[in-house]
């Protein structure tokens, strides 16, 4: 995500009227994009692909006892819209999973350690089962760190009176912890996704449905995907996972001591022809809160989010370590997207909320686009639209916990389980499917 967001452009009066959901933040389109081709400078095949891990590692690092997974990156993994299992238009608390403290992550539970990080305590980072997490992730993040208001920590060592950088953190953090895996979900917000998304809102909201105008083609949004662009992000990626490793090697660990995880963003929305909300009208946006055209939701299938984990892909090869491993999330959410058919709001699906038997099956795991919603006193945050929400935060979750392996960590894809029928584990996790990478 951005540190700052601009207000979307006013759609026709008529339309601000309904208008109930809206604006995005980078992190959010960091997912608007899907399914994955292999886009150009990606690497030949995804770290990890080849040979994963047939033993556990066998060495501590610096610090002994119960071994510590840590999280680093942007709102992908930090937890954004944890909070929310499902939606509802009627009734906030149908979905409200975990509360108003859901993001409050000092100590003592009263205020978060860094304002709008939004660190959920639904997080992927909390795997269990005699595994510490420690979530050192950021909504808003990108590689380097921003000292504006409010503060974003990037993935760098930079120690000021704002805070400090999260290989900093890192770094100290591992130092004192027996940490055995650190994974890293970042680049989204160095594609400038806020402002790709809020064009592609407005120009749903501001142009009919007989004389659609596109955002795939607009200059400010192609920009973002040219060839050069796409190697500077690609660049600033490996430095940040070159960080990485400086950050354990400075902390006392070889690279048989710890496993780097690279995770690449999971697609939010469906293609065009999988909206169960026609294009005709406003629907799509005021009740279902996905407002994009279907070509636009194709690009972003087609073309931004292969492009973006192609090269964290690539990024992962280049750093050239030994100890790197790749979890694709491209699909983990496929069936359960925002306005996707065969799911819905509970209202919709007939469900009283989040608790009820059958919920994560038939509702959304990806948090709704938001604006006019946000205002004043209402639960809402804009920047936790287009996010995993608690049931898609959990599904990750279950899937780390398969790339984490009882300590012998391997590559994977990530798919739901029993699509359909989707069943919660002894956890509370939908149960997901790892599958050797292609």
């Amino acid at each position: 995500m951005t540190t700052h967001l601009r207000t979307l452009t006013r759609p026709p009066l008529h339309v601000r009227a309904r208008l109930t959901f809206g604006l995005l933040t980078a992190a959010a389109l960091l997912a608007v994009a899907l399914v994955a081709t292999a886009p150009p400078g990606a690497a030949a095949a995804p770290p990890g692909a080849a040979a994963a891990r047939t033993a556990p590692l066998t060495t501590d690092g610096p610090g002994v006892g119960a071994p510590w997974v840590v999280t680093l990156g942007d709102s992908y993994i930090s937890g954004e819209a944890g909070r929310w299992a499902g939606a509802s238009n009627r009734d906030h608390r149908r979905a409200d999973a975990l509360g108003r403290t859901a993001y409050l992550d000092n100590p003592d539970g009263t205020a978060e350690l860094i304002p709008r990080c939004h660190r959920a305590s639904s997080a992927e980072a909390y795997i269990g089962g005699g595994i510490n997490g420690l979530n050192l992730a950021c909504s808003g993040a990108t590689t380097a760190t921003s000292t504006g208001s409010p503060f974003k920590p990037g993935i760098d060592f930079y120690d000021g009176t704002a805070g400090q950088g999260q290989a900093l953190m890192l770094q100290e953090a591992a130092a004192t912890r027996n940490v055995r895996m650190v994974v890293v979900s970042i680049g989204g917000n160095d594609f400038g996704f806020a402002d790709v998304v809020q064009t592609c809102v407005v120009n749903f909201l501001t142009s009919p449905s007989w004389w659609k105008n596109y955002c795939h083609d607009d200059g400010s949004v192609a920009r973002n995907f040219t060839p050069e662009n796409v190697a500077q992000v690609r660049a600033r990626v490996t430095q940040a996972l070159g960080n990485v490793a400086t950050a354990m090697s400075n902390a006392g660990y070889t690279t048989d001591q710890w496993t780097l995880v690279v995770q690449t963003y999971p697609s939010p929305v469906p293609d065009g022809s999988g909206f169960r909300y026609a294009e005709s009208g406003y629907t799509r946006q005021t009740v279902g809160g996905c407002g994009l055209w279907n070509r636009d939701a194709d690009w972003a299938n087609a073309t931004a989010l292969p492009t973006i984990n192609g090269a964290l892909l690539g990024a992962a090869a280049d750093v050239g370590l030994p100890n790197v491993r790749t979890l694709d999330m491209t699909h983990a959410f496929d069936g359960k997207r925002l306005c996707e058919t065969g799911v819905g709001l509970y209202e919709e699906v007939g469900l009283a909320d989040w608790r009820a038997p059958g919920a994560v099956d038939r509702t959304e795991w990806v948090n709704q686009i938001r604006t006019v919603s946000t205002i004043g006193d209402s639960p809402y945050y804009v920047q936790e639209s287009l996010h995993p929400s608690y049931w898609g935060q959990l599904a990750m979750r279950n899937c780390l916990r398969q790339v984490w392996n009882d300590g012998a960590p391997r590559s994977g894809s990530c798919t739901v389980g029993d699509l359909g029928t989707a069943r919660l584990t002894s956890s509370g996790e939908p149960r997901m499917h790892l599958t050797p990478l292609p």
